[in-house]
């Protein structure tokens, strides 16, 4: 759904359909409650509305995992902590190399940071059983660190024009969400509400205000009284809008390239290059180098049955940045004069697609064969 999605945007931006394509995008909507208003065009209400509810999602996969699943013990946390970090330090430092004299293009550094969780897990789980869970259990951990990361630096970097009214409204908003998970509240309704209230007032704050999705999530119960999950209910139940709806459509709105006029000058943009290169090198060289150096120190080891090219092609998957890069970018180069607009679209497109090709390649030849493939 989201490779059609992106199929479709592409073909919307370089046809005729492009004037209509622009203006479905700049189509204003208004939402007045008394006398507060949100008045934006249907882009930044998917950049900001829908991927809250991404983002909400995110969450709860975050608590989940942190409670009850594989970032539950220090020793299921360190080898994909150590591999995100690598994740995150070497990509940034290639985007560096190579804008960091270019006014403004600095803004970026943390495009090629991100990792797609949808689609590098759908590249793994291409290959079915011929998996092993324990690298499913790697990808999915490193994933949620490489968000876990991403959040923090929306809320670090790119928060802009603060409102300490606003900052102040959200506060009290949370506290309300936590005093809702103090009573073991698991209906959905009041946590949609308070959810709603604290999203409006991150909005008007300056803090990005899909992390409220975040907040509110991290507020659900994990366990109800007697024993059932609302965390893992609201997974099951996010998990197909989301990947068939919010993703998609975010994707459809956010990845229009447009041809017209690019030549080799625009590929050879040190934006273009530095997010390129970023997500297709510095993944997989910044995961695998830190791993292989704390691997030596004894740090960390790798799981029984994971080999090193296995983990060399799941390495390369986590350069596959697309949504969350095209996400970031939207709000690196908010303020900019549009110059930056089609070169970090360019890269993060030909830095995923690199990064799927080679990724897929590798781990058709480092998994093991089911018996039914026949001899290598």
């Amino acid at each position: 759904m989201i490779l059609l999605a992106t199929t479709l945007a592409m073909v919307a931006a370089n046809t005729p359909l492009s004037a209509l394509y622009g203006l479905l995008l700049d189509v204003p909507l208004v939402v007045t409650v008394g006398g507060v208003g949100i008045d934006k065009p249907l882009l930044l209400w998917i950049n900001d509305g829908l991927m809250a509810i991404f983002f909400f999602l995110i969450g709860l996969e975050v608590k989940r995992e942190a409670l009850e699943g594989e970032l539950a013990s220090p020793e299921r946390i360190a080898l994909p902590a150590v591999g995100a970090l690598g994740g995150i330090l070497a990509p940034a430092c290639v985007y560096a190399a190579f804008n960091w004299r270019v006014p403004g293009a600095m803004d970026g550094w943390a495009i090629p940071v991100a990792t797609d969780i949808a689609f590098a897990l759908a590249l793994l789980g291409a290959f079915g059983a011929r998996v092993p869970v324990a690298l499913k259990a790697f990808l999915l951990a490193l994933a949620i660190f490489d968000d876990l990361a991403a959040i923090a630096i929306i809320a670090v970097f790119y928060a802009k024009d603060l409102s300490p009214v606003m900052l102040a409204t959200a506060a009290v908003a949370l506290v309300a969400a936590a005093a809702l998970n103090r009573r073991r509240v698991t209906t959905v309704a009041p946590y949609v509400l308070v959810g709603l209230v604290l999203w409006t007032a991150m909005l008007k704050s300056g803090v990005h205000a899909t992390l409220a999705g975040v907040l509110v999530a991290l507020c659900i119960p994990m366990r109800a009284a007697d024993g059932r999950s609302p965390v893992e209910e609201m997974e099951r139940d996010l998990h197909a809008p989301v990947a068939l709806a919010v993703l998609p459509v975010f994707a459809f709105a956010n990845a229009g390239v447009s041809f017209a006029g690019i030549g080799i000058a625009d590929l050879a943009d040190p934006v273009t290059l530095g997010i390129a290169f970023g997500l297709f090198l510095g993944n997989p060289v910044g995961i695998l180098g830190l791993v292989f150096i704390a691997s030596k120190l004894r740090w960390v080891s790798l799981p029984e049955g994971v080999t090193w090219g296995q983990l060399t092609g799941t390495a390369f998957a986590c350069g596959i940045g697309f949504t969350m890069s095209l996400f970031i970018a939207s709000l690196a180069f908010e303020h900019a004069d549009g110059s930056f607009w089609a070169a970090d679209k360019l890269g993060i497109l030909l830095g995923s697609a690199a990064s799927a090709v080679v990724g897929f390649a590798v781990l058709s030849f480092a998994l093991p064969r089911s018996p039914d493939d026949g001899p290598r």
